[in-house]
């Protein structure tokens, strides 16, 4: 009898413990999350060089020490890939605290789902310039991933206010581009980001998504903690030129290291765009923004032609479409788009021609308002733009003419320049004497300019060819 009434004091004794134990987490953890921090477990037992992202959208922020080397450690605990403070604004500065159903959906419309987690690569990426005054001023860099597409539209509207918006003289303006300083690269961030949220909420409203140092919200059963969606703040603007300095006052929180200044993009999208309105734009072939792929979240069809023209059309072909290739009509209609974009979209996929699966691309998109397209060669993101802003209105100038081709990776360090030649018919005789890899006869760049001009020559004007 004595030993049954120790042993149950002993257990009471434990649980006691145990208890204790997790009051004095929960307190760490309410004071981690107050300073807009996560607690995680050290305990590792790979080298850090071994340390790899792990897959299915798991929450991939990088534990050791060494890898984020300015980022705290507290009781054998230490705080992962997380938004420095500076980089987050007060509640005092107004806004709308996210809700928890916002978050749910949020995560639901990106990924289909509310447990999966941006991984580090997309938590680690904003929109980063490369040097000013150089030859790339006015470029943002961008690694291959995921959130390489989101980049080059942004770097599309980048170079339309430099080249159309901003005011330069009409004979210099790929000089301009040389000429961008570090508050114009900030000006052009700003009016870039502003005229796709303007956009896409359809030239009425917008909303801009930042982060403050505070939780709003404690989360739901149904919901995945990842210490950043949790303390949105939410600013609505009724007029895009309130919208546009508000984000040039906090363009910190874009273009900074550690802002997650992509992913505060996307989520502006959304929220602009409304979580009702992207539901209608999308259909059947398509639920949510984000697939997996490879280990990594990448941007679907949909993700990008909203973006591009303010809409998530699933496709790219003109318009609605109501019947199958036979002439029945269809149970759920395909939705394409609706009208020109000021960027337009090119896109190549060698795999996809071998299989007869390209997608032809609409005219909508081959033809925007100005000669800047976002191209998508063979699943990776560039851009080609021309600075004479009459050659897609006067047919005379697309006999000969000049467009440029930035593909956002460091190792580019100039901006290429191809001459397009369209009186040229017989573009494959000079390839014919070339032997072995097709892609060294046709680079993927070349086919990807002809599915707008077909049958043009090209000419890399001394650059070795690539892509």
């Amino acid at each position: 009898m004595g030993d049954n009434a120790d042993q149950c004091e002993n257990r009471n004794k434990e649980l006691n413990d145990i208890l204790d134990q997790i009051a004095e987490l929960d307190k760490w953890r309410e004071i981690f999350n107050a300073r807009g921090l996560e607690l995680q477990d050290c305990i590792n037992k790979r080298p850090p060089e071994r340390v790899k992202p792990e897959e299915e959208g798991e929450d991939t922020s990088r534990c050791s020490s060494t890898a984020q080397p300015n980022h705290g450690q507290a009781n054998g605990l230490v705080v992962p890939y997380s938004i420095p403070r500076a980089l987050t604004v007060a509640k005092s500065l107004g806004g709308i605290h996210v809700l928890p159903e916002q978050a749910v959906s949020l995560r639901k419309i990106l990924f289909g789902n509310s447990f999966h987690l941006f991984n580090y690569e997309w938590k680690k990426s904003f929109f980063k310039f490369r040097e000013p005054y150089s030859d790339l001023s006015y470029a943002l860099e961008a690694e291959r991933g995921g959130c390489r597409a989101i980049q080059m539209v942004v770097q599309a509207h980048i170079i339309k206010y430099l080249l159309f918006t901003r005011q330069v003289n009409s004979e210099c303006r790929m000089q301009s581009l040389a000429e961008v300083g570090v508050k114009e690269q900030e000006r052009a961030l700003a009016a870039a980001l502003t005229d796709i949220l303007w956009t896409v909420g359809e030239e009425r409203a917008a909303t801009v998504s930042l982060v403050t140092s505070e939780r709003c919200f404690t989360p739901q059963l149904d919901y995945k903690l990842d210490s950043f969606t949790e303390r949105l703040q939410l600013f609505n603007f009724r007029k895009k030129e309130d919208m546009r300095q508000f984000i040039h006052e906090h363009i910190q929180c874009f273009k900074e290291e550690g802002s997650h200044g992509v992913i505060l993009f996307l989520y502006s999208l959304i929220f602009s765009r409304t979580l009702d309105r992207l539901r209608e734009d999308l259909d059947i072939t398509t639920t949510h923004l984000l697939h997996l792929s490879l280990g990594n979240f990448g941007c679907r069809q949909a993700l990008l032609n909203l973006l591009l023209t303010g809409r998530a059309s699933p496709n790219v072909f003109n318009g609605t479409l109501l019947y199958d290739d036979q002439g029945n009509l269809l149970a759920n209609p395909l939705h394409g788009v609706q009208a020109r974009s000021d960027v337009g979209y090119l896109h190549w996929s060698r795999e996809l021609v071998e299989h007869a699966n390209l997608p032809a691309v609409g005219s909508m998109l081959k033809t925007p308002k100005v000669p800047i397209w976002v191209c998508n060669i063979n699943g990776t993101y560039s851009v080609l733009f021309s600075p004479n802003c009459s050659l897609l209105s006067d047919w005379k100038m697309e006999h000969l003419f000049q467009l440029y081709f930035y593909n956002g990776q460091p190792t580019q360090k100039s901006t290429t320049m191809l001459t397009i030649d369209t009186h040229s018919h017989h573009w494959e005789e000079g390839n014919r004497d070339i032997q072995g890899d097709p892609e060294k006869r046709f680079p993927s760049v070349e086919m990807t300019i002809r599915t707008k001009w077909e049958g043009a020559a090209i000419s890399w004007n001394g650059t070795v060819p690539f892509f």
